[in-house]
């Protein structure tokens, strides 16, 4: 059984970076018929909200992201210290008291030197005395793994053979001074005591999976499947990391961005397979395949967002959006007339607002001073409403005929009249809509 999870931690509102490793782990444990887990990673309990977990669960259930259940580390401190001692039984985990500073000034002279800067391990076999003389100094001890110098090998689902040499890479610290327990363990924990088979996360996690690989192993787990997918970019290929506030889902939400078309861009962002509206879940699950994607950083610009939400929206019916027209006050016999004329002149969902607005209360009109007696003659020919389907046609022929006019020269200066605006829907599916005419001479 195919288990995979998404482990956000609470401190910040998800955005597309974050929704690019929820959707490629929902969608690899959808279409295996598996689980997904939604982890909370919230050890961090000074910058952890529940104002993020719960913004959280709604930008996931609007996306339609549905998890098969929910956990939370704060509530499996107990596991991690369980799995701390078995770790120093081992003799894999132990005491550190090096200060910050003094970490600092030994990554400088290892540079300085043209060496790597990996932690000397100069810590490792402190007597009980040589501890209590740093204590008695009033420093704090912090725990981090020893790593089995060998080479950490495995087979990624997106960057194909990866090995690295243990001996390159510092051991990590997995309990900090004030007891908190980093993520590296943790997850460690959670992956294996939830039977989690596949990993996807982002190429940056890439060393961490190493050490994690070995902790696993340690603790005497299942060493999942991992997948590392490129990082994102800005459309010119600048660091992406600045602008995340601004790319949450909750914003994107807001300006009106619909769920599939979200989904379907990150569905298929930075892989081999083009960029592909779907309608539905089911097409996403059934169109995603892992293997598609690269290890190149991958270009995301959120203007590609608003054409696919306008495609998106020209295929649905009515009833996909019956709220939002009764919202504005459509009475409900012309409900199916305003969408079907207003759905391929809008972006989102809010630009409804505006054609309503000019068939309920008519449009500042638009008149060249060169067109003002052709409009004020057509004007007169207009019939009295309310309107039908053949009011424009009727109307622009008789119109025709009095002033010899014909093609552009006689279209466009009706509309601008009409609707104050160049473009727009069909005149002759508006007209009946129309019930004001604010044009003027």
């Amino acid at each position: 059984m195919t288990t995979t999870r998404f482990a956000p931690s609470p401190t910040g509102y998800i955005h597309v970076g974050n929704l690019r490793t929820a959707l490629m782990n929902f969608l690899i444990a959808r279409k295996t018929g598996g689980t997904f887990i939604l982890r909370i990673d919230d050890t961090d309990q000074e910058r952890s909200k529940e104002e993020y977990v719960d913004q959280l669960k709604r930008d996931l259930d609007w996306l339609g992201l549905h998890w098969d259940r929910i956990e939370r580390q704060s509530l499996r401190l107990d596991r991690y210290a369980a799995a701390a001692d078995t770790l120093r039984a081992m003799g894999r985990f132990y005491e550190v008291f090096e200060t910050p500073t003094e970490l600092d000034l030994k990554r400088k002279k290892q540079l300085n030197m043209g060496k790597p800067p990996v932690y000397d391990r100069a810590h490792l076999g402190l007597s009980d005395e040589q501890k209590a003389a740093f204590r008695a100094e009033g420093r704090e001890g912090y725990w981090r793994f020893k790593l089995d110098q060998t080479r950490i090998e495995w087979t990624d689902g997106i960057l194909g053979d990866i090995s690295i040499d243990a001996a390159s890479v510092s051991d990590p610290v997995l309990i900090r001074a004030d007891g908190q327990v980093l993520y590296t363990l943790a997850s460690v924990v959670d992956d294996t005591e939830m039977g989690v088979t596949h990993i996807v996360r982002g190429s940056d996690h890439v060393t961490n999976t190493a050490t994690q690989i070995q902790i696993i192993q340690a603790l005497g787990g299942t060493v999942p499947s991992f997948a590392h997918h490129s990082l994102l970019t800005g459309p010119q290929g600048e660091a992406l990391s600045k602008r995340l506030g601004a790319l949450s889902i909750k914003d994107l939400r807001a300006q009106g961005i619909e769920p599939m078309a979200l989904l379907s861009l990150m569905a298929r962002l930075g892989s081999s397979d083009p960029v592909e509206l779907r309608s539905s879940m089911d097409e996403l699950i059934a169109g995603f395949d892992i293997t598609r994607f690269g290890a190149a950083p991958t270009k995301f610009d959120e203007q590609d967002l608003f054409p696919l939400t306008a495609h998106h929206l020209q295929a649905q019916p009515l009833e996909a959006v019956a709220a939002d027209v009764a919202a504005l006050g459509v009475p409900a016999d012309l409900a199916p007339r305003f969408w079907a004329v207003a759905r391929d002149n809008i972006t989102t969902r809010a630009d409804l607002a505006a054609w309503w607005a000019l068939c309920r209360d008519g449009a500042e009109p638009v008149i060249a001073d060169e067109d003002r007696d052709f409009v004020a003659q057509a004007l007169t020919l207009l019939p009295e409403g309310p309107f039908n389907d053949q009011t424009w046609s009727q109307w622009t022929t008789a119109v025709k005929d009095a002033t010899g006019r014909k093609g552009k020269g006689l279209f466009m200066p009706l509309r601008l009249a009409l609707t104050g605006q160049a473009h727009g829907p069909d005149m002759g599916a508006l007209m009946p809509l129309l019930q004001v005419i604010r044009a003027k001479t």
